[in-house]
């Protein structure tokens, strides 16, 4: 009893101390709405300074935050795309703040037409717990680059990694201009119904969609960076050892729990047997042992765990064929390491084909043709990545043309996340808008169009009293 009111007291005074925020950076960008570039660009510099300042620090919180991480998979997943994407909206953002001309018709002249970029005011962000720092470093470049106020709510999955999180920023910024929020569910809610300008969250479709609903309360618009099952397509004619190799590096980077990830692979039935053997074989490449490989990263708690274990214990009971890859046949029992396993005679009953698996399970279905594949595809939820793996020129085209999903790789996977230059988002249940690069600067401002005319006014003939002669020769001329 004593331990449920102090908790609810702590959750309250985050709360409490949330509200002030917001209602500080509310009037501090009252008083400067529309940052300089040269602002904005000074923000960005220190933020990817302090970045680099810290990144050790930032490795070792998230490595005990997941009791195990690999430095390398932080580095090139986390730090690395941040840095990357910091560079790319420093030398950019003032050329994106430049007000856009626009046409202007004939029958509106003399006058002007442009579009100016405004910052949409305070922004929220939603950090999951997969990708603590890019996934919080992301949105808040984007929000900096567009000249916002930023409050980042943290996951409490990842407490080691918000407190080093928070006082990296807390060195660069004040709270009036960046914030870090903490707290258990209960802060992630009270967040979500702040009328805050702009919420940008990342999650699960069944999280997001209590997300959305709170902030329909305000009318806050949302991006929803959500996930689903995303697939890989073997092609019948692609050499398996290609396929393998890049499916194994998506599933295996921080043991499967990626957004991204491929979450199943379709495969031609007469090759399953080649590609098991070929994931194999990558596999065991890439993580000759597991129980204390550096490189191999594991379950983030033993609630997640024991999810996945269920997706298992689940799979067996209906009939799946589970296959281990565990090279040196290691005993897991003390640890979260789950090894990477393939799972064969799959149906739509079992949780794994219908949940995202967010782990490093991998289902192997069998089809006979390409347009059966599609087929697959299209008659479940919109997944937020897709990968197709064949070297056909036309039946790339046709993939990209008629399959839909969030983003997508060709003969390659999860990689179009760290392309700075393309936008990244969901579709349908895998989520809505999208960030990164320019699209990230969009989406956190405002295109506001104007109309622009000084003192001779040229709509005059087409006030009322109507009737007149010029007004019939303006309808002659334009509405034809």
């Amino acid at each position: 009893m004593v331990a449920d009111i102090a908790y609810m007291q702590d959750q309250q005074q985050s709360i409490s101390r949330m509200h002030q925020v917001f209602a500080t950076q509310q009037r501090a960008f009252k008083q400067h709405p529309m940052p300089s570039a040269d602002n904005r660009i000074e923000m960005l510099k220190a933020l990817k300074d302090a970045l680099l300042e810290h990144q050790q620090s930032l490795i070792e919180a998230i490595s005990t935050d997941f009791g195990r991480r690999s430095a390398d998979e932080t580095r090139l997943a986390e730090i690395l795309p941040s840095i990357e994407g910091i560079n790319y909206v420093t030398k950019r953002v003032r050329r994106w703040m430049k007000p856009s001309k626009r046409h202007v018709g004939m029958a509106f002249q003399p006058g002007k037409a442009q579009v100016i970029y405004q910052p949409l005011g305070v922004v929220g962000v939603i950090v999951p717990w997969n990708y603590p720092l890019y996934l919080a470093m992301g949105p808040l470049t984007a929000a900096l680059a567009a000249g916002n106020r930023v409050m980042i709510k943290m996951s409490e999955s990842t407490p080691a990694t918000a407190e080093a999180f928070a006082r990296m920023l807390a060195e660069i910024f004040t709270e009036e201009q960046v914030a870090v929020i903490t707290g258990e569910a209960e802060v992630g809610e009270a967040f979500s119904r702040l009328p805050l300008d702009h919420l940008l969250f990342t999650g699960g479709t069944g999280i997001g969609r209590h997300v959305m609903r709170a902030a329909a309360e305000n009318l806050t618009p949302v991006t929803l960076e959500l996930g689903g099952k995303s697939p890989a397509i073997v092609s019948l004619e692609v050499p398996i050892d290609d396929a393998a190799e890049r499916i194994a590096f998506g599933k295996g980077v921080n043991a499967g729990q990626t957004c991204v990830a491929p979450d199943y692979v379709l495969c031609p039935r007469e090759r399953i047997d080649e590609l098991v053997t070929a994931l194999g074989k990558q596999f065991s490449k890439l993580y000759p042992h597991l129980a204390a490989n550096p490189d191999y990263t594991q379950i983030i708690n033993p609630r997640q765990y024991q999810r996945i274990q269920g997706y298992l214990d689940d799979a067996r009971s209906k009939g799946a064929q589970v296959i281990e890859l565990n090279p040196r046949t290691e005993d897991f029992s003390q640890t979260r390491v789950i090894a990477p396993t393939l799972l064969l005679n799959v149906s739509d009953d079992m949780k794994v084909m219908q949940d995202e698996i967010f782990g490093p399970l991998l289902p192997i279905v069998p089809y006979d043709s390409m347009d059966q594949a599609m087929q697959y595809v299209a008659d479940r939820p919109r997944p937020l990545a897709l990968y197709y793996f064949g070297y056909d020129k036309a039946e790339q085209q046709r993939l990209m043309e008629q399959t839909h999903a969030g983003g997508m790789c060709i003969n390659d996977t999860i990689l179009h996340v760290a392309q700075d230059d393309l936008p990244f988002g969901g579709v349908g249940p895998s989520g809505m808008g999208h960030y990164h690069g320019h699209e990230g600067f969009l989406t956190f401002s405002k295109a506001k169009g104007v109309y622009i005319k000084q003192r001779f006014n040229g709509a005059k003939p087409i006030y009322p009293p109507y009737g007149g002669m010029i007004l019939k020769l303006v309808y002659k001329l334009f509405i034809r």
